[in-house]
């Protein structure tokens, strides 16, 4: 449980003199004999303004107090191997108060958490932190902000043991300059570099867009395991039909899976193979807004659609969970789903001459599904797919569509591990060994990774099967160019 700090806040000189002034000058234009030569309107107007700018002044000083005291304390405060360290390095001030906003939603799921200026963070902090998450902006053309330099200059100029550190970066950014999120990238891959692990992907923020920082919230609400806290922002949603909903996985040792068929209110949305969807679910027995929940979309455009594939979860208490739980039992079929379309560039199409190694589990299959469907649309061909689940005999989701694109060439090659068909358990990164030579062949001739599914176990065992494959140099070059990526979860 965190407790808040507790903190004496003293008011500087400076903030307290220009108080006074102004409210000196008010108390002059109130009683003075200046309604001599003006109105009385004009003197009381004149003085509410005076009234207003001290208080304005006055407020944001104190508030420029407390976030420095608040940094200093934290810094020097003692380090709790359970803490949360939250860095940030902002230049107009948009990371810090996106840095509040984390500290604020970490804090209201019982985290310990530190929030630290980056130009307060030595070499033994980030030693003695095991959890990390760095919310940091680019400047100019690539640059870090000036907050950071001391940061770049001596930390990161030097050679750190962090192979016990779990780290995240927010990177801030805007898309419209050539080194879009530089500073963030740099700082990624600086960490890696150093042996530390991710505890998510980078999230990168265009120009402040709401559906990025509604992403990071999401693996806020993972990492604390509080997944209910109330969004910082409310996004505005489209009502679309839930017209279908078809059980995938009947008699599976695991949750039941659906494929959910969503129609829009419109023809006129859009949208691209590896994008998300964002679900605003609903509870008869909530009255206050609920969280979003966010699902990969597994079908394309011309499906007419959005197509989703969905594991019925289950909270500790038993109770369904809010967004699975909505899609899978308390809606009906017939009615009105609060969806907004995210677009996950990051996890885009490439040229479609570029062969695809596509590896996944379970729910992952939605995201791979869009992709081939978007390499037959635009009739490209020869793609690998690596693909595990449970049983064979319950779990073959998209069998026939996969056995239909093996035939036609989308697919060239289908690797299937099903954990539970004997007694080894055997999971797709054991694939991958197994295919070692011919993984480095298709990296030579230019092919790109792309893995979807779960974040722990699988995405983990598969980057660390790509790295023993591959070497840490030719995947982080991959991840560089665009060609190793990622929608984990």
């Amino acid at each position: 449980m965190n407790t808040p700090h507790t903190q004496t806040l003293r008011l500087p000189s400076a903030a307290t003199i220009l108080f006074l002034f102004s409210l000196a000058i008010s108390l002059v234009l109130l009683f003075a004999p200046l309604h001599a030569f003006l109105n009385m309107q004009s003197a009381r107007w004149i003085s509410a303004f005076s009234i207003v700018l001290s208080y304005v002044l006055f407020t944001q000083t104190v508030l420029l107090s407390h976030r420095k005291q608040h940094s200093k304390a934290a810094t020097s405060a003692p380090q709790q191997q359970d803490d949360i360290c939250i860095v940030y390095a902002s230049q107009t001030g948009y990371a810090e108060e996106l840095a509040l906003q984390t500290d604020s939603s970490l804090r209201l799921a019982h985290c310990r958490t530190r929030l630290v200026d980056i130009d307060e963070v030595t070499p033994e902090l980030l030693q003695q932190s095991s959890r990390i998450l760095f919310i940091v902006s680019t400047t100019g053309e690539g640059d870090a902000p000036d907050s950071a330099a001391r940061f770049c200059n001596q930390v990161m100029a030097h050679p750190l043991s962090l192979s016990h550190v779990h780290y995240a970066v927010l990177a801030l950014g805007d898309s419209h300059y050539q080194s879009y999120c530089a500073f963030g990238r740099q700082l990624d891959h600086w960490l890696h570099q150093q042996g530390a692990q991710l505890l998510f992907d980078r999230v990168e923020v265009d120009d402040g867009d709401d559906g990025a920082l509604r992403h990071w919230q999401h693996h806020l609400g993972l990492l604390s395991g509080h997944t209910e806290l109330p969004d910082w922002h409310q996004a505005s949603y489209q009502d679309w039909t839930l017209q279908s909903r078809e059980l995938l996985n009947p008699g599976s040792l695991g949750n039941p899976v659906y494929k959910i068929r969503l129609l829009p209110a419109t023809s006129n949305v859009y949208w691209q193979a590896g994008d998300i969807a964002e679900i605003l679910p609903q509870r008869p027995d909530q009255a206050t807004p609920l969280p979003h929940r966010e699902y990969s979309i597994a079908s394309i455009p011309q499906d007419c659609a959005v197509e989703l594939i969905v594991r019925q979860m289950q909270q500790a208490d038993g109770s369904l969970g809010l967004g699975s739980g909505w899609l899978t039992h308390y809606a009906e079929v017939g009615s009105k789903i609060a969806l907004r379309l995210r677009s996950n560039r990051s996890f885009h199409p490439q040229n479609p001459a570029r062969k695809l190694i596509l590896i996944g589990n379970g729910t992952g299959i939605a995201g791979l599904r869009a992709h081939l469907k978007h390499c037959e649309q635009t009739q490209s061909t020869g793609h690998y797919l690596l693909f595990g689940e449970r049983q064979s005999a319950h779990d073959h989701f998209c069998k026939t569509e996969l056995e239909h694109w093996l035939q036609q060439g989308t697919l060239e090659q289908l690797d299937l591990a099903f954990s539970r068909d004997q007694d080894e358990r055997r999971y797709v990164q054991h694939l991958l060994p197994q295919r070692a030579e011919q993984l480095r062949d298709w990296v030579t001739q230019g092919a790109a990774i792309y893995v979807c599914g779960s974040l722990s176990g699988m995405a983990s065992g598969v980057d660390q099967a790509l790295r023993d494959i591959l070497g840490d140099e030719t995947l982080e070059a991959l991840r560089e160019q665009g060609r190793y990526r990622r929608d984990v979860y």
